[in-house]
């Protein structure tokens, strides 16, 4: 079977579940191909930040409760001992700690007690729709977050604390994990923009006539733009949700800035839904310039045809065995001494007339007909 080439499989969304079904809940089973897990402190309060990296999940014990705020982030989900450790020394609960290991959840938020779980989707390059699973824990004077692999948009957010810009040094840990997803979802506005340009890009192609290469370029933002999609619009239902529904860990000041948040999924999500219309628009392009095409090469095709088939018929009238000399009747020119020449010139001025009355009529070219349409236009 014949494979198009413009159809990326490994854009198709995969369920990696390694649990097997029927397994007990609540057990951890990372991906053997998964990197192993770095994990680093930032403790801050109004006029302090202390910021530095721990070898193991037991050190974080001599460094919770110093400060106002701890932030532990976590990079990497190979090692199932250190997730599980850091769960027992945070108290959460299994089934939550399954949903980190297992990176297919969708954008969630869920209530376990003392401590919020939120899942979300962040983009790991603005030229590319590869997304990976961000797991956060909120609790009173913690935010947990574990990420698939180093690297994030949240430096912004670092910088801010280091500088000790704006509010955030001096609120608590609701405002810190609105300013991680506000982060994440703003990281989605170059990715759109990028397909954006790239979409404008396609255009100018197939106005310029490159057909063929703009036609898969157009199937692979259309795949991007739908995994983008599956990403952000249950992450708008998971801020819609900590904006909605009170709780004691979000304060109302909190849930101001997190409308805004939501806001801005909003827009994402309709600047998705733009450019994959506009892809549909630029597919039907696409395929409106291979009919005209098409119609285009069949028109001089059978004009070519109904030149011939006169001269065809021409040729097969002296082309037939009669006899001249057994009767006046029998074809007398092929005794001429100009036949030949003759039948040729009728064979041309009929080809000629052909031609004539097919520009004429506006069939072939820039026609009379065409003309007059145009001055008629013009008055």
């Amino acid at each position: 079977m014949t494979t198009l080439p413009f159809i990326r499989r490994f854009h198709r969304p995969r369920v990696r579940r390694r649990t097997k079904p029927g397994s007990s809940p609540g057990v951890i089973r990372t991906d053997p191909q998964a990197p192993p897990p770095t994990i680093r402190v930032v403790g801050y309060g109004a006029g302090e930040m202390d910021e530095f990296d721990v070898p193991s999940a037991g050190a974080l014990k001599d460094h919770l409760g110093k400060h106002a705020v701890t932030w532990i982030n976590v990079d990497g989900l190979g090692d199932a001992e250190t997730i599980a450790e850091v769960g027992r020394l945070f108290d959460l609960h299994p089934l939550a700690l399954e949903d980190v290991v297992n990176v297919h959840q969708r954008p969630k938020v869920e209530e376990y007690g003392e401590y919020l779980f939120i899942v979300l989707r962040i983009v790991d390059d603005p030229k590319s729709a590869r997304t990976e699973q961000i797991s956060i824990f909120l609790g009173k004077d913690f935010v947990l977050t574990f990420q698939e692999r180093a690297g994030d948009c949240w430096n912004p957010v670092r910088d801010r604390l280091r500088t000790s810009r704006g509010r955030i040094r001096n609120l608590g840990t609701d405002y810190l994990v609105y300013a991680l997803i506000d982060a994440a979802v703003d990281a989605y506005f170059p990715v759109a923009d990028e397909y954006g340009d790239r979409l404008d890009a396609v255009e100018d192609e197939l106005t310029q006539g490159h057909a063929p290469h703009s036609f898969g370029s157009i199937q692979h933002i259309r795949t991007d733009l739908l995994v983008l999609r599956r990403a952000m619009a249950p992450l708008r239902e998971a801020v819609n949700q900590l904006v909605r529904d009170p709780h004691p860990l979000v304060t109302h000041d909190t849930r101001i800035y997190l409308r805004d948040c939501y806001d801005h999924t909003i827009q994402i999500l309709d600047l998705l839904q733009t450019y994959r219309e506009v892809c549909s628009d630029l597919r039907e392009f696409y395929f409106a310039m291979v009919s005209q095409r098409t119609n285009e090469i069949m028109r001089v095709l059978t004009v070519i045809a109904t030149i011939f088939m006169p001269l065809t018929f021409v040729a097969g009238v002296y082309g037939m065995n009669f006899d001249p000399e057994a009767s006046p009747w029998n074809m007398p020119e092929l005794s001429w001494r100009l036949g030949y020449p003759a039948a040729l010139g009728l064979m041309a001025a009929i080809a000629i007339g052909q031609l004539l009355y097919f520009r004429r009529h506006g069939w072939l070219g820039k026609g009379r007909r065409r003309r007059r349409n145009r001055r008629g236009n013009g008055r």
